[in-house]
């Protein structure tokens, strides 16, 4: 379904991933695991048209959008859940949920989909008309998903949906994914939590100073003795 085949993206002169090769097949949940500053990131928004590529092809679907505006690849139908939420804060819930529809012109498609958004996320129906600014760091996460949902993806890029949030709240977003996932949609995930990632996956992939260095299960990932020592604490 999506192919990165051997990419190489920069701020400026300085490679911040280098070579960087991945696939994801449709239906499946992969993730990325690394430090901090490993370019995963990055990774996700080369995919998502938000940053250019120096070398290397990206493929969804067997076109090819490298390089692909960020709206050319969100109407191709992957839809991006950002680092920190990044709702839009003066904008009241429901508001934040149209924008995730704007490329849409199905009303009645939408008009169902916010319904299937409002069973999923109880909260945000009863703060449609809050201001997204004033929800909580949780709410404020349940409404990035939702908004990236309401665009109706074949994939969502989740870039560290557990950053920042409650012990409580971090159990409840990696079953919301793991739902997305299993009802229909592609999911490549960025996610500091290694042991959380790796237990959810299907597949992943270990970037270390821009490069991907391990690959494989979930589980077989787990059993690896130097992302065991690194990134599982022993």
């Amino acid at each position: 379904m999506l192919k990165v085949d051997g990419i190489t993206v920069c701020y400026g002169k300085i490679p911040a991933v280098r070579n960087v090769s991945l696939e994801v097949e449709e239906g499946e949940l992969v993730t990325l695991i690394g430090a901090n500053g490993a370019g995963k990131t990055t990774t996700l928004r080369a995919i998502s048209g938000l940053l250019p590529l120096a070398t290397g092809t990206i493929t969804f679907r067997g076109r090819p959008i490298g390089n692909s505006s960020a709206r050319n690849v969100l109407a191709l139908g992957i839809a991006h859940c950002p680092e920190g939420r990044r709702v839009f804060p003066q904008l009241t819930v429901r508001e934040n949920l149209d924008m995730g529809a704007y490329l849409r012109k199905d009303r009645a498609g939408i008009a169902r989909d916010l319904e299937r958004i409002y069973d999923k996320f109880p909260r945000l129906k009863e703060r449609l008309h809050q201001a997204a600014g004033t929800l909580s760091g949780g709410e404020q996460q349940m409404l990035a998903i939702a908004r990236a949902l309401m665009s109706r993806p074949r994939m969502v890029l989740f870039d560290e949906p557990s950053l920042g949030l409650a012990p409580n709240l971090v159990e409840r977003t990696f079953e919301i994914v793991s739902e997305i996932r299993r009802e229909g949609t592609t999911v490549l995930m960025v996610e500091q939590n290694a042991l959380a990632a790796l237990e959810l996956c299907d597949r992943s992939y270990l970037l270390e100073t821009g490069q991907v260095v391990e690959h494989g299960t979930g589980s077989a990932m787990l059993e690896n003795p130097h992302i065991q020592k690194a990134y599982l604490g022993g």
